[in-house]
C-alpha cells in the first residue's frame, strides 16, 4: 500500500467527529492529520478539546491528542495540508451548505455527515452496498463547482440503515407498501445518559424531522442517475414512526411490507443471506464480511446483544413471518454512530478512493 491518505475531520470535537477519530485511529489508507472545529475550540489541543466531553467509552487514541484543532471556517488554510476531509459539524443547514461547497472548491472532496445536501440534486448520498452507482453524478457536481479534483458525497440518515438494506435485497419482488417504526438510541442525538437523564426511563415520541428523512432519502437510494442529478424513486410507498428510546447506541426497526410479487420466505432469507454489495467485492477496509445477519431466534436481534455485528458496520434481521394485513413483517437493527454515521462515512470514502474519486493531492 501506499502511503495513506491525509485526511482532515472538519467538526471533529462532537459525537460523530470523536467516532471519526476513533475509526480512523489504525485505518489502512487513512491517517487523520488535520482536525477543525467552532473558533471555541481553535489552538486547543484536541485532548484539551474534548477531554470533557469525549462520549466513548475508549480512551482518545494517542496519535491525535496533541493535534492543535485548527478554526473550520479558515478553509483554504485546511484544506492545504489534507487530501480530503469528513464534515460532520453542528451548524445551521445554509452555513453547512456554504461550508461544504467552499472545501469542494479548494479541489478537496468532502464526506459529509451532515443532513444540508442530501437533496441537493447533483450530491451522491450513498449507502455503498446499496447505490454505489450514483457517485458518476460527481462529473456533473464538479463542473457546477468549477473544480476537477472536489466534490461533496453525503451519507443517508441514521435511522433508515436498519431497514433498507434487508429491503433492498428483496426489490426485484417489488415491494410497494412499507411500514416501519423505528427505535432511535440517544446517541443518535449527540447524547449520552448524563447529559440526557431525561430520557431514563422514558420513551419519547417524536425526533424532530426524522420521520419526513425515513419516508424520503430510502426513494433517493433507489433513484437514478438522469442528466448529472439523481431523480428519486415512486415507490415503495413508505411511512414511518421514529421514537427515541433510553438505549445509548442502536437503531432497530419493525418493518412491514407488501410486494408486487410476493416471495416465499425461503426466497426472502436466501436474498438477505447471499447479499453483496460493491464494498464486499473490492473488499474494502471498513466493509462487513456478511452485510445482512439474519437471526432464527425468536427474540432476536436485541440492541445491546447485535449493534457490533461486523464491528458495528453489518445489518441484523429476525422475526421474519407472514403478516394478516401485509405480506410479511420483520425487526432490522443497525448501530447508529457506526454502520449510520461515522462508519458508513468512512466506508463511503474507501468507496471512492477504490473508484478513483479521492486521491493524494
Amino acid at each position: 500500500m501506499s502511503e495513506k491518505l491525509k485526511v482532515g475531520i472538519v467538526g471533529g470535537t462532537g459525537m460523530v467527529g470523536q467516532r471519526l477519530v476513533q475509526l480512523l485511529d489504525e485505518h489502512l489508507w487513512f491517517k487523520v492529520t488535520v482536525i477543525a472545529a467552532s473558533s471555541s475550540s481553535a489552538g486547543k489541543t484536541y485532548e484539551e478539546s474534548v477531554q470533557s466531553r469525549w462520549k466513548l467509552s475508549s480512551p482518545i487514541p494517542e496519535k491525535v491528542k496533541n493535534i492543535v484543532v485548527q478554526d473550520a471556517s479558515k478553509v483554504a488554510e485546511v484544506a492545504a495540508q489534507v487530501d480530503f476531509i469528513f464534515c460532520a459539524v453542528d451548524m445551521k443547514k445554509n452555513e453547512i451548505q456554504a461550508l461544504e461547497e467552499a472545501y469542494a472548491k479548494t479541489g478537496t472532496p468532502v464526506i459529509s455527515n451532515n443532513s444540508a445536501h442530501r437533496w441537493t440534486p447533483d450530491v451522491p448520498m450513498v449507502i455503498p452496498e446499496i447505490n454505489p452507482g450514483h457517485i458518476e453524478v460527481i462529473a456533473a457536481q464538479r463542473k457546477r463547482l468549477g473544480t476537477s479534483t472536489g466534490f461533496i458525497a453525503v451519507k443517508p440518515n441514521c435511522s433508515i440503515q436498519s431497514y433498507v438494506p434487508a429491503l433492498h435485497a428483496l426489490l426485484d419482488y417489488r415491494p410497494t407498501n412499507v411500514v416501519a417504526s423505528t427505535y432511535q438510541a440517544i446517541s443518535g442525538a449527540g447524547k449520552n445518559f448524563t447529559d440526557w437523564p431525561d430520557m431514563l426511563d422514558n420513551v419519547i415520541p417524536f425526533i424532530g424531522g426524522e420521520e419526513e428523512k425515513s419516508e424520503q432519502e430510502p426513494l433517493r437510494i433507489w433513484g437514478s442517475v438522469v442528466d448529472g442529478e439523481i431523480i428519486k424513486a415512486n415507490s415503495p410507498l413508505i411511512t414511518t414512526q421514529c421514537i427515541r428510546v433510553p438505549v445509548t447506541d442502536g437503531h432497530l426497526a419493525t418493518v412491514f411490507v407488501s410486494f408486487e410479487n410476493k416471495p416465499s420466505k425461503e426466497e426472502i432469507m436466501d436474498r438477505w443471506l447471499q447479499f453483496k454489495g460493491r464494498p464486499q467485492e473490492l473488499d474494502l477496509p471498513s466493509a462487513p464480511k456478511q452485510f445482512i445477519t439474519y437471526f432464527e431466534e425468536e427474540n432476536r436481534p436485541q440492541t445491546k446483544l447485535d449493534r457490533d455485528i461486523e464491528h458495528g458496520m453489518g445489518v441484523s434481521v429476525g422475526r421474519l413471518r407472514e403478516d394478516s394485513i401485509y405480506d410479511y413483517k420483520f425487526v432490522g437493527l443497525s448501530h447508529n454512530t457506526l454502520r449510520g454515521a461515522a462508519g458508513g462515512a468512512v466506508l463511503i470514502a474507501e468507496l471512492l478512493k477504490a473508484e478513483g474519486y479521492i486521491q493524494s493531492k
